[in-house]
């Protein structure tokens, strides 16, 4: 038995396909379908039940994969215990960050983290929450940036900033004559949103609970569309197709008067997320945290409220 077994049927579990495991664990699918059928013949139980496009986790092998989690979480505590005496400031810090975060994020924090710990670079995994969760229980992330709500998880996390929403919209559009827009009118427009995956778009369609019913399969796309990111969303609005509901770091300027786009707040109370970082309790470079949480509030994002400046 090895971890990387280990890992490989965590993440089948996780995934319910070969397939798919195979590909977050950056291996062929044969590679990873031998380790698992070496694992079964040695433990001789089966683990997972083959058939059709999904497969599924027998009973005990449930049990076998939640020791397993527990196993590779302890494997990373064991390595960060050895880092215990060292400078928690050296060294590279394995961050993960959510698609809606990044583009806004990422370039003031890199310089700030350089100007105030350059012994101490970033390295960036941009992905959804649920992938980056996952990577953060089985060692592959030392913290990630995310917004609420998140699925359990059993971290340690610490809030970052308060961020509101904003109505993006041509500039012909005739809501530019209003200083703020009620929420509940967005349900007469074209909406542009996040494809599936995204949990931005499942904050948005909170705010719009009436545009679920139009972007769910089966009832056609007559008053949505989806984007694969918020940058291509935001020419597309630009265009004319529709309008769109943007996080306020995304725009650094809500005056403008220029270009294809503008931009104004909700009415209050304005719907927004709360972001955080995310890392295991077993994690021991706090100090690390810390320092990502004073430069992320240092970093001065236009519109959010800073909820953390580090111990």
């Amino acid at each position: 038995m090895t971890l990387t077994e280990l890992k490989y049927i965590v993440a089948v579990a996780r995934a319910k396909h070969f397939g798919h495991a195979a590909e977050a664990c950056y291996v062929a699918q044969p590679t990873l379908s031998v380790a698992i059928k070496k694992l079964e013949d040695e433990l001789g139980v089966v683990l997972f039940e083959r058939g059709g496009a999904e497969i599924s986790v027998t009973p005990l092998g449930a049990q076998i994969v939640a020791q397993a989690e527990r196993v590779l979480e302890q494997t990373a505590a064991i390595k960060e215990l050895a880092k215990q005496n060292k400078d928690p400031l050296a060294g590279p810090l394995r961050l993960g960050v959510i698609y809606t975060i990044g583009p806004y994020l990422l370039p003031p924090l890199v310089k700030g983290m350089i100007d105030k710990v350059p012994q101490m670079p970033l390295i960036l995994q941009e992905n959804f929450t649920v992938r980056l969760i996952e990577m953060l229980r089985q060692g592959e992330l030392d913290a990630a940036i995310m917004a609420l709500p998140l699925p359990e998880h059993g971290m340690a996390m610490q809030a970052l900033y308060d961020e509101p929403f904003v109505v993006a919209m041509p500039s012909q559009h005739a809501w530019t004559k209003r200083r703020t827009i009620p929420a509940d009118d967005l349900k007469t427009e074209n909406m542009l949103l996040l494809g599936n995956g995204h949990c931005f778009r499942d904050q948005v369609l909170e705010v719009c609970p009436e545009m679920a019913r139009f972007s769910a399969p089966g009832n056609g796309m007559q008053r949505t569309f989806e984007g694969s990111s918020l940058e291509t969303i935001r020419h597309m609005v630009a265009s004319g197709i529709g309008l769109t509901v943007l996080p306020r770091a995304s725009v650094p300027d809500m005056d403008t008067k220029e270009g294809m786009l503008q931009f104004r707040p909700f009415d209050a109370p304005a719907p927004s997320r709360r972001v955080v970082i995310v890392w295991r309790k077993s994690f021991t470079r706090k100090a690390a945290i810390d320092a990502v949480c004073e430069v992320v509030a240092a970093c001065n994002l236009p519109g959010v409220t800073p909820l953390c400046a580090g111990d």
